[in-house]
């Protein structure tokens, strides 16, 4: 089971292998140019969410536009059933 602390829990993540990279890459749907590679999905994921943690605060530091929010119902990506 995952918990989700902090305010990088609104946020969605995804870990995938990388056979360029030859470690795991995550990612996060709001924030497309961030990334962190990882020997370990939970590695990766963890250090992802800490970098989104910074740059959210340093975006709300500045007075900038968090933004980062997710897809409007029906526009994130489709899944066919299969059989």
């Amino acid at each position: 089971m995952t918990v989700l602390m902090g305010s990088t829990a609104r946020y969605t993540f995804t870990v995938t292998w990388s056979p360029e990279d030859e470690e795991f890459v995550a990612t996060c749907l709001e924030f497309p140019s961030l990334s962190w590679l990882a020997g370990t999905p939970e590695d990766a994921l963890a250090g992802l969410r800490e970098l989104v943690d910074e740059v959210v605060a340093d975006l709300r530091e500045s007075g900038e536009s968090v933004g980062g929010r997710r897809c409007a119902a029906g526009t994130g990506p489709r899944r066919t059933p299969v059989g």
